[in-house]
């Protein structure tokens, strides 16, 4: 059992749909404050986190496919941070992946990595890859000195799995993300071997936890 307060602080509580209103993304900072949670928005709207000082504010570089060119990737990682991020999930470009180009993978994260001072996470999606991939996909993070690897965008079939957070979890700190929807899901990651879970049911998820004794 994981107390509210122990599990608060695990949770990078998200909204990044494709419809996502300044008032959502308000929203989400709103409810992560007032639950000690941290909060993960969409870039262009980063500057609303400045209502929210006390708040830990995650931000996504590439999102969701991956396939931006290396440049745009370093230039939206440096605005992120500049604009308040105080963590950044970059989407591993998973066509290169599969192409056996792994070289290009690494130095793309490692640019991406080297170009801001804060934490980068690195979105691997798992559901798309094998076993192999999975571990190819966690070792180009290492290389590249990123802080953590995280399971999947939520924007391709599949989610979170406890087999893919331990065998990631071999390789880095793993956030888990993509359909966590209760107490007893984040639970299950937790005990796989996750260290951050990210989901847009923060609230929903801190209702299921046993209250602090």
């Amino acid at each position: 059992m994981i107390p509210r307060s122990d599990l608060a602080p695990l949770i990078d509580h998200t909204v990044l749909g494709s419809a996502t209103t300044p008032a959502d993304a308000q929203r989400c900072l709103s409810e992560a404050a007032d639950n000690g949670m941290n909060a993960c928005i969409p870039p262009g709207y980063l500057p609303l986190a400045e209502s929210f000082p006390d708040t830990p504010v995650a931000s996504v570089v590439g999102f969701p496919h991956g396939q931006h060119a290396p440049k745009i990737k370093r230039e939206e990682a440096t605005l992120a941070w500049q604009h308040g991020a105080d963590e950044l999930d970059v989407v591993l470009n998973v066509g290169r992946l599969k192409a056996g180009e792994e070289d290009a993978v690494r130095v793309e994260l490692s640019e991406v990595v080297a170009a801001v001072p804060t934490p980068v996470k690195v979105i691997i999606e798992a559901p798309l890859l094998t076993d192999d991939e999975l571990d190819s996909a966690c070792e180009c993070a290492v290389a590249a000195d990123a802080a953590m690897v995280k399971t999947a965008t939520g924007f391709a079939d599949g989610g979170a799995t406890v087999a893919d957070v331990e065998q990631m979890a071999e390789h880095l700190p793993v956030k888990a993300s993509g359909g966590i929807e209760s107490y007893n899901d984040a639970v299950a990651m937790i005990e796989a071997g996750a260290e951050r879970i990210g989901a847009s049911s923060g609230v929903e998820i801190l209702a299921g936890a046993p209250a602090d004794d």
